[in-house]
């Protein structure tokens, strides 16, 4: 069995921004607000933190930045992936250096990869890093297809330990789970798929709406873990509506509008990402309301 990086959710977080850069002061207020409702690790310039727009300087300055600040209460997950391999190596030997628990390596993007070439770079990046790789398959976004027997084959590497599976063909995920057994720690990479994803023996979720609800998403999975799959159950369908709008535009559109709402900083994306149009936000504020949260 390779290493459990961590079970149950774990916080794809947004990266708080302003024009003139990353805010610090927000982000490390957001890192100890997420410990406190306790979620089990954090994600840190993934999809949701904007890590394709943030600069190299600023991108390893994040990491580090997170890694000191957690400072061990949860794992640090460094989002380290590119269409660039070498990029990727040499970013996953910075985030090992500075602390970071484990990589969150997505699929090469825009040149896509054959199955042997994808092969070929995670073996790559897993044989560069000193800590565990949770690969990241989230083809709508990629072009590029993570297959399960290609998944069963890198399992083998004894760095790779987990995969987030965001392509939503709960079949292809199925198929995973069959092949890969205790060798590779699945996680549900969509918020309306974590009961599901459990069901299959999945660890956990990589989560957005966590991000704004950290505690009831903590909880989807703690009900499941301790054999309350009704309760599991009944959370995820109560929390679609509020998913459903976190998705309602382009990740992080909609959650950095919410986090803003929330007080955690401003709603500023970096282009191509602009802010939500206003019917969208008013839709998912009076969700968010309805959850008990006062934005």
């Amino acid at each position: 069995m390779n290493q459990t990086v961590f079970q149950g959710v774990a916080t794809a977080i947004v990266t708080p921004m302003t024009p003139a850069g990353v805010d610090y002061e927000t982000f490390a207020r957001l890192l100890d607000w997420q410990i406190a409702e306790g979620v089990n690790a954090l994600v840190i310039a993934g999809t949701t933190g904007e890590g394709s727009t943030l600069t190299d300087e600023e991108h390893r300055a994040v990491l580090k930045f997170a890694a000191e600040q957690v400072a061990g209460r949860v794992p640090v997950i460094a989002g380290t992936g590119s269409n660039d391999i070498a990029y990727a190596v040499d970013l996953t030997k910075y985030a090992c250096r500075v602390g970071c628990d484990a990589m969150l390596v997505v699929t090469p993007y825009y040149n896509k990869a054959t199955q042997n070439g994808l092969i070929r770079s995670f073996t790559d990046i897993a044989d560069a890093s000193t800590k565990p790789l949770i690969l990241y398959n989230v083809p709508s976004r990629t072009g590029c297809n993570l297959l399960p027997k290609t998944c069963a084959a890198l399992a083998e590497h004894p760095n790779i330990c987990g995969l987030k599976e965001a392509s939503g063909n709960i079949s292809q995920i199925a198929e995973i789970a069959a092949l890969v057994r205790d060798k590779m720690d699945l996680y549900s990479g969509n918020d309306d798929q974590i009961v599901p994803v459990l069901s299959l023996g999945g660890k956990g979720v990589i989560s957005v709406l966590s991000n704004v609800l950290p505690r009831k998403t903590v909880e989807i999975c703690d009900s499941f873990f301790r054999g309350d799959v009704a309760t599991a159950r009944d959370l995820q369908l109560d929390l679609l509506p509020l998913i459903n709008a976190l998705f309602s535009e382009v990740n992080p559109i909609p959650v950095k509008a919410a986090m803003a709402a929330m007080g955690f900083g401003e709603n500023y994306l970096r282009l191509p990402l602009t802010p939500m149009e206003a019917d969208h936000e008013a839709a998912l504020l009076a969700l968010m309301r309805e959850q008990g949260l006062k934005v």
